[in-house]
């Protein structure tokens, strides 16, 4: 059969055939910013690099009361800010997703947080680590204070950000917050705008693998990564043991360097992910890092439902861990 007419990877969202070329089936989609009737949260685009197609999607939560205006001068009612990473495979989806979107004004309303999602470059047309570095990139400029940008600069407590992502945006979580730690290492005070103002990251059913399995994966699951990874990254001669895909390989920086104060990882029992995340988890717990690290897992549920069926008990009850946890809780 011709390799480019060969499925070799069929997924909801996109196919991989064997020439490995992407179709993509989801997550094209995508709404326009601006105000949301239901949550009266406000959003806008802000371009990073115009040539490389790299912004931001801000999100503004109304203040608690008509009366109030957000502070502009640092005081306490600042908003925290929130670093978001979409997911889909590093194949689909975007910041401008209908599906994203949606729960990130969700999110800002509840959280009362400023929310920074990232539209970073997508594989296969632009293999990673592009979209590692677009990411990478877009923190520095959310902890810079927007390079000025007004909602930034005037309303986002740049003492308490946040990092989060679902799926394979809990994989750049993970790899934004090494590279900012390298990064500030290497640099010293002019690194990353201070990796050490990142407060706390949340995982969301993130996107991990490897050669060696792990409690609860399925074998199916190993090998389909095997070759989604091929088609992101093919230049990686370690295949899913690279340590981009595989924190615990024996070539991955120490979890000891995650740069932030506290860590949320967030599984769901019918994930195919669960596996990799508890895994992940007990690393963290077992490399001696200094910070606080918290367990969180939906029964009854699989990949990224909270996105799917916002309003389900098990979704909201997810979001009030977010909200709780963002809040210091």
């Amino acid at each position: 059969m011709d390799p480019s007419a060969e499925v070799v990877v069929e997924l909801p969202i996109f196919r991989i055939y064997k020439d490995l070329h992407v179709e993509r089936l989801s997550g094209t989609e995508t709404v326009p910013a601006g105000a949301d009737a239901k949550t009266g949260v406000v959003s806008k685009d802000v371009v990073i690099d115009g040539d490389a197609g790299v912004y931001v999607r801000l999100y503004l939560p109304v203040p608690d009361t008509p009366a109030t205006t957000w502070a502009t001068d640092g005081g306490p009612t600042k908003l925290r800010v929130l670093v978001f990473f979409h997911g889909g495979g590093f194949i689909t989806e975007s910041a401008a997703s209908p599906v994203y979107h949606s729960y990130l004004n969700s999110l800002a309303a509840a959280a009362r947080v400023l929310v920074v999602s990232v539209n970073y470059r997508l594989a296969p047309e632009h293999p990673f680590s592009v979209g590692y570095d677009d990411s990478l990139r877009a923190l520095r400029w959310a902890l810079s204070g927007g390079e000025g940008d007004p909602w930034l600069s005037r309303h986002g407590d740049l003492r308490r950000v946040f990092l989060a992502g679902d799926s394979a945006g809990g994989n750049i979580v993970h790899n934004v917050a090494m590279m900012a730690a390298a990064a500030a290492a290497e640099e010293g005070s002019d690194g990353v705008a201070a990796a050490a103002r990142i407060e706390g990251a949340v995982l969301l059913h993130s996107a991990f693998a490897g050669t060696e399995p792990v409690a609860g994966e399925a074998a199916e699951v190993a090998a389909l990564m095997d070759t989604v990874w091929r088609v992101i990254c093919p230049e990686s001669a370690a295949g899913v043991d690279d340590p981009r895909m595989n924190p615990l390989a024996a070539a991955a920086p120490s979890l000891r360097e995650l740069p932030f104060e506290r860590l949320l990882v967030v599984e769901a029992d019918g994930d195919f992910f669960r596996g990799r995340g508890r895994a992940y988890y007990e690393g963290v717990v077992a490399s001696g890092w200094g910070g606080k690290v918290e367990w969180f897992e939906s029964v009854g549920k699989e990949h990224v439902f909270f996105l799917l069926d916002p309003g389900c008990p098990e979704a909201l009850a997810l979001m009030d861990r977010l909200v709780a946890f963002f809040a210091g809780n």
